[in-house]
């Protein structure tokens, strides 16, 4: 009889906690909550990504990766284009939570702007890009200064500009373009569409294209982009932002941009 009262004394003592939804530790102190995502839970949130226009196939994989570690991110469409675009864009104020540069140029323009330091997540070449068929029968550098051969390049203040005019210039070759592009994927689409007899672009540009031909010419493996990422620090999502940064710089984000020919940091 007493230990049925005993019982019947300590469900009416729990009832009111059981109630409330909560649980007795053992010194009757509620349970702590659930950690929310600014003390280490689960990240939530939209992500903008702005990247240079060579990482958009290799970048289009590691945010889909990234997503599918992380259910409650969104990561919208990612803006590409050309490195020293983008950093002006960012310089006028446009919003966005991670900057991947092709150089470490067009980074230090935005040095204000990062949450921390950047840190070298690839590296690039260039190559000599040809339509398929090579038309024009360009096989060097030196052949570029043909007035008859129609060439294309980025714009200088571009990185694959800038290291493309490094690269001729090591060589001794005075090249006239026929046009300045703000961004590689632009030299890329009128060398494979016939627009133009050749161009510079990244080897990492023409991996399992038909529709164009590539050789590396003489010095291009001296001439080595490196390519920085830093999360903002105007990000609305800064923890997600520093996530999506740890997740390029990691295992998994390495053996993607492996995949598409980038070279390790």
């Amino acid at each position: 009889m007493r230990r049925r009262a005993a019982l019947a004394l300590s469900a009416a003592l729990l009832a009111p906690i059981l109630a409330l939804g909560g649980c007795a530790t053992p010194s009757g102190s509620p349970e702590p909550p659930v950690a929310s995502p600014s003390s280490g839970g689960a990240l939530r949130g939209e992500l903008t990504i702005y990247a240079a226009a060579s990482l958009s196939t290799a970048f289009d994989e590691l945010a889909a990766a990234f997503e599918s570690e992380n259910a409650a991110i969104d990561i919208r469409p990612i803006v590409y284009d050309g490195s020293s675009t983008l950093a002006r864009q960012l310089q006028e104020g446009a919003q966005a939570d991670v900057f991947a540069s092709a150089d470490e140029t067009n980074m230090g323009k935005v040095d204000a702007l990062l949450d921390g330091s950047s840190e070298i997540f690839a590296t690039n070449t260039l190559v000599l890009a040809t339509p398929a068929g090579n038309p024009a029968d360009v096989t060097s550098l030196a052949d570029l200064a043909d007035p008859g051969v129609t060439v294309v390049l980025c714009e200088p203040e571009v990185p694959c500009g800038a290291s493309s005019q490094r690269l001729l210039d090591a060589a001794g070759v005075t090249v006239r373009p026929a046009s300045l592009e703000q961004n590689v994927t632009a030299v890329l689409t009128k060398v494979a569409s016939g627009d133009a007899d050749a161009g510079l672009v990244y080897r990492t540009d023409v991996i399992d294209r038909a529709d164009v031909e590539s050789i590396a010419p003489e010095g291009a493996a001296d001439i080595v982009n490196r390519y920085p990422i830093s999360a903002l620090t105007e990000s609305a999502e800064p923890e997600a932002a520093r996530a999506f940064v740890a997740f390029v710089t990691g295992a998994r984000g390495q053996r993607i941009l492996a995949d598409y020919g980038f070279g390790a940091p």
